[in-house]
């Protein structure tokens, strides 16, 4: 059985942390900007779409 001292200083687990911590940053980034961001796609599927019009009249 592994003692205290051999449990604090293993640090395998830290890298999943950083990558939920991560995730959580970038989930929440989605939600404040959740307007901002649809108009941005909106704006650009709009050109694509309006670019694609002018490549097959």
């Amino acid at each position: 059985m592994r003692t205290v001292k051999e449990m604090l200083k293993d640090d395998s687990g830290i890298g999943v942390v950083e990558i939920i911590l991560i995730l959580v940053v970038l989930i929440a980034l989605v939600v404040i900007f959740k307007e901002q961001l649809t108009a941005l796609v909106q704006n650009i599927f709009g050109s694509i779409t309006g670019g694609v019009a002018v490549i097959t009249e």
